[in-house]
């Protein structure tokens, strides 16, 4: 994405956000008491700006300031979001009633009172909603899948896989989010660990100052930590954030194939997002492949799920995606599952094997109401005739 592009959606971007917003306060200033009109505005204005001036502040100027506007604004994004769609239907229900009549007489005989009823029931449910979700963020579920592939992996027998996808360190994830995803990792007792994507959250800057990579240290596998790019790693400068992540123990694979202990391939793509952020889009997996012998397991980490058949139709065996986030927010999910062949979640496609993560972290709010973060421990079973499933 060059210059010209990024203007043009971060143009796009703020406008949408800004007009929401305007909106929200607008139906907000309906209830308040005029004298409370200009403190409103101020605190509105305050807080709608926050993640903004947050951002800009943390690459300039990083301080504990910086930290508690970008709390603020992250927050306010899923309150907006939730705000907005309760305004919406509010608005539809209206309109509604205003063509055939059905709201109860008690609604008209104070319409003053009912407005402000309204108001509060709606911030009583949004703001539960918000909690409810930022309570289900600290809840880390894991999911268990037992495949089978009819390859010979040498004298493997079996492989134990776990996978945490976009895990988003930054300042809102920091140190001790990824203490609690690497003792749920090695509790796994893993043979290999997948991270595909968007491991850094935006701004590397965060992740240096509070020492988050010395954690990485701490997960045990057999055959250690391998990594792809996501499209996060390239906003926030992805050789930095490449670098970093190969000097504290995790190896990246970018448009790379290696064989692991003579017995399976592990393929990394690099993300869509080279074409627009870099000189070097990434490369056709054919390429990729180039030299692989495809006698022997192939696994393969691409950050977007996006064109699954070209894994089937270059004898991939297991892709792992991420990227999606499940929509993060509620309803988003519907949008995820109409935009993406497989939008989360496990399927099988001719001989080759999916799993789309939701992620164990997430990107601008810490919340979470369409899913459950999520670590993936995946069993492969070599030379197997049985079909794949979840459970152990």
């Amino acid at each position: 994405m060059n210059r010209k592009q990024m203007f043009i959606f971060l143009a796009i971007a703020l406008s949408v956000y800004g007009l929401i917003n305007f909106y929200i306060v607008r139906r907000g200033l309906s209830v308040v008491p005029p004298e409370y009109h200009t403190l409103f505005i101020v605190a509105s204005v305050f807080i709608v700006l926050s993640y903004i001036a947050g951002r800009f502040l943390e690459r300039a100027f990083p301080s504990f300031l910086s930290t508690i506007l970008i709390w603020v604004g992250s927050f306010w994004i899923a309150f907006m979001f939730y705000f907005f769609l309760a305004l919406i239907v509010l608005d539809f229900l209206r309109l509604v009633n205003h063509i055939i009549p059905y709201f109860p007489p008690v609604f008209s005989r104070n319409p003053e009172r009912t407005k402000l009823w309204t108001a509060l029931v709606i911030v009583v449910i949004v703001s539960i909603t918000v909690i409810g979700g930022f309570i289900n963020t600290k809840s880390i579920v894991i999911k268990n899948y037992k495949i089978y592939v009819k390859k010979n992996a040498g004298s493997l027998k079996s492989l134990n896989i776990v996978i945490a996808s976009d895990i988003h360190l930054g300042t809102i994830l920091g140190k001790s989010f990824i203490e609690k995803v690497a003792g749920e990792i090695n509790a796994l007792k893993p043979d290999i660990v997948l991270f595909p994507g968007d491991i850094i959250d935006e701004d590397i800057g965060p992740v240096l100052r509070n020492g988050v990579g010395e954690v990485f240290s701490q997960i045990n596998s057999r055959y250690g930590i391998y990594a792809v790019t996501g499209n996060h790693e390239y906003i926030g400068g992805v050789t930095a954030a490449c670098e970093y992540m190969t000097g504290h123990g995790i190896r990246m694979l970018r448009d790379t194939a290696v064989k692991i202990d003579d017995s399976f391939y592990l393929i990394g793509r690099e993300d869509r997002s080279a074409g627009s952020r870099s000189k070097y889009p990434r490369k056709p997996l054919k390429e990729v492949l180039d030299g692989v012998d495809k006698s022997f397991p192939l696994i393969m980490m691409d950050h977007q799920p996006f064109g699954l058949n070209e894994a089937s139709d270059n004898q991939i065996d297991l892709q792992i995606s991420g990227h999606t986030h499940n929509g993060q927010l509620w309803p988003l999910n519907f949008v995820i599952s109409r935009i993406y062949e497989l939008g989360w979640g496990y399927a099988v496609k001719g001989k080759t094997h999916y799993y789309v993560s939701c992620g164990v972290g997430g990107w601008g709010p810490p919340v979470r109401t369409g899913s459950r973060p999520e670590i993936i421990d995946i069993k492969i079973v070599f030379n197997g005739n049985q079909q794949a499933g979840p459970g152990k």
